[in-house]
Order: C-alpha cells, then structure tokens, then sequence
C-alpha cells in the first residue's frame, strides 16, 4: 500500500511530466527532476534541483523564478515539487490549471514588441515580466499598457556623464511619430543635447556592466560612430517600461521600412543582446605592436573594442563576415608575432587583413572562438550586406 505523501509525490511527478509543464512558465527554462530521485523516498537532503510551483497560481516554475514570485507573496506562493509535502487540494488546483492554462489566462494581449525573458535575462527583467502578468495583469482584457505602447514617452532616467562617469538626471523623450529618442542636459530646456535616430538605436541592460540592477545601455550612431550611453532608474517598472518602449518604437520603424516583411521576421532586429563580451589583448596592424589590453563586445557581427567597458565610443571594431566572403578564425597566433602576456591566442582573417587576438585562460579562448565560429559559419543577411557596405565607406 502506498502512503499518502507517496501518493501525493507520484501525482505530482505525473503533472510534471506532462509537456506544458516541463519548462518554466515564466523564464521558459528546462529544470528537470532528476529521474532517480522520481520514485523514491530521498531525504531532503539528497534532491540537489528540485522544481517548483506556484500553489495559488497553479504554474510550474524554475528554482530562479519561484525566488521572484516570492516578491508577490499575495498572489503566488510557492513549493518545492519534492522536498515540499503536497496536499490533494493542491494537486487539484495544480492539475486544472498548469502552464498551457496559465499562458492562455495571463498572456492573452502580449504586445509584439514586448520583450518576454527567458533563463539568461537579467533578474530585473523576469520579475518585471512575472509581476506584468500576475499582479499587474497587464496582459489580460482591461490592462493598462499605456506607459510602454502610448508611442509617446517622457521621463528622467540618470545618466552617466561621458568624462567623468557622475550620474545626473536627465530628461528623455522617445516619440514614435518623430522617430527619436532625445535627451536634454536641462529640466526645461528647449534644445535636445542628442537627437537618437530611432533607426539606429539599440538597447541592453546589462547589470554587470554598469553595476546596478536597473542599468540599461542604449547605443545608436553618431557621425557614424557607435555611441553609448548608460542610464538607470530607481524604479525597476519604469526602467523596464523604457526599454519596452524603445522596442515599440523600433518595431514601429521597422514596419515602416520594410512593409512586406512579416513581424515575426522583424522582431530579432527590435533590441540585440550582445552575443559576448569580455576582456581580450589585441595588437595594431602591423602585428609588431605590443598587446593591449581591451573590452570587447561581439554585437551581431560587429566586434567592439573599448579601453574600459563603460566607454562613449569604441576605439575601432572589426565586421565579422561569413566564409564565403572571405573570413575565417585560426585558433593561435602567426609564427614570429610578438608574445601577448596572454598566451591563448586567436587570429580573425577578414579580406583586408588579419586580427590578432589573446585571451587569459584556455577556456576564454575556446568561448571566443566558439562565437566567431558561428559567425562565419552563418550566410550573411541582406542588411548585414549593407553594414558591411557603410562600414566600408566609413
């Protein structure tokens, strides 16, 4: 005869099995229960990842995101799917709603644009994402999405001085109709300290890099060079309301500019992750300069480098192109190149010359070089044909 608390435990191993629930529904990641640990009785001290539930809203969560849906305790508490005893109320619950229920429920209305988080996005992103459809309901009939999907949108965010690095407060405007985002260095100033080409804008939180949680980076073109810029705010809704924003803007334009491409084709061009960055050593083009020491940041194929992470302005940047246009990636460096303090090198092969790279660990490398990798191997786009063409003329 089976006890009741293994009763309970094989009832929830049947839920998670089915496949709606076998990814988180918030961040979509996979975290699967280890099958040894299904049919047995294994002290808690044994289970090493075990998945989670919301109990209240009846989803199936990742261990990350059950921690998040802690910070609405009044909508949704959570358990562990194994360490955690279960009650056949419980289970009903979890039973007559899970994951394709909830989706259905609390994602009816998601704008295109809207950026849904999976496992790698920042925290700030996937509580902002988890509170918009459980507290807020934005994305239910009778939400409130105006402060992101209005096309018009006014605010102080602080800003990162380009000399000095002291955070001030500065006034945006992102207009849709204009197709700008703009900034003034005055609360009531009339003339715009930079006018952002929405065409040409992308943003990217990255938390790590600006060191806050809430910290976004947006770039966009200025006498065709990159040009960054760091901002934050105190509040994670409005910072992620910005973003979201941003990206309504962007597809606006894109739909605008190519009208018979479909959204679906459209949406991976709105904002860009960056696909790496880090530290590398690099030399000049005569390969007899020493190495320096420089950021890097791999942007769709453009590959950045800066002095220190937090620069305006690249100090120069390498187009990364497919192997049928002539590029390629050596792991090393050419024989009689000057040692790098750093031994791991790689070289780039481009059609006009070739760049030389060290890394500090084996591991860094083999990172790097997996990312080249898959950029030379990847046929080149129509627009990546036109980068490549504006990159020339610079």
């Amino acid at each position: 005869m089976f006890s009741e608390r293994e009763n309970c435990r094989k009832r929830v191993m049947e839920l998670v099995d089915k496949p709606d629930n076998k990814n988180c529904a918030d961040c979509r990641a996979a975290e699967p229960i280890d099958p040894a640990d299904r049919g047995r009785n294994v002290p808690c001290a044994c289970v090493a990842d075990p998945d989670w539930a919301s109990y209240t809203l009846g989803v199936f969560v990742c261990h990350i995101c059950s921690g998040l849906h802690r910070n609405i305790a009044q909508i949704s508490k959570v358990k562990s799917l194994l360490l955690d005893p279960w009650t056949a109320a419980q289970l009903e619950l979890m039973d007559s709603v899970g994951n394709r229920a909830a989706k259905t429920k609390y994602e009816q209305t998601v704008p295109a644009f809207y950026y849904r988080p999976d496992h790698q996005d920042c925290a700030l992103l996937r509580e902002q994402w988890i509170r918009a459809k459980y507290e807020r309901k934005e994305f239910m009939p009778g939400g409130t999405r105006d402060s992101y999907s209005a096309g018009y949108r006014e605010g102080f965010l602080w800003k990162r001085g380009r000399d000095n690095g002291e955070y001030l407060s500065r006034k945006f405007i992102l207009s849709e109709q204009e197709g700008v985002l703009k900034y003034f260095k005055k609360q009531d100033g009339r003339e715009p300290k930079a006018i952002m080409n929405i065409g040409t804008v992308n943003a990217s939180f990255q938390p790590a890099k600006i060191g806050t949680a809430h910290g976004l980076q947006i770039t966009y073109l200025k006498d065709n060079s990159t040009r960054n810029i760091f901002v934050y705010h105190e509040d994670g809704k409005e910072m992620v309301d910005w973003f979201n924003a941003i990206r309504a803007a962007r597809l606006h334009y894109l739909q605008v500019a190519f009208p018979t491409t479909p959204t679906a084709d459209l949406l991976p061009l709105v904002t860009r992750n960056y696909v790496k960055q880090g530290f590398m050593e690099k030399t000049g083009p005569k390969h007899t300069e020493g190495f320096r020491k420089r950021w890097f940041a791999m942007d769709d194929r453009r590959l950045m480098y800066f002095k220190d992470p937090l620069d305006a302005y690249a100090r120069g940047e390498v187009f990364i192109g497919g192997e049928e246009n002539g590029y390629g990636v050596l792991r090393g460096l050419p024989s009689g190149v000057q040692n790098s303090r750093w031994r791991f090198g790689i070289t780039i092969a481009t059609p006009g010359r070739k760049f030389l790279f060290a890394c500090e660990s084996e591991q860094d490398r083999s990172d790097w070089l997996e990312t080249f990798r898959r950029a030379v191997s990847r046929p080149m786009r129509p627009h990546e044909y036109a980068d490549l063409l504006m990159k020339l003329k610079i």
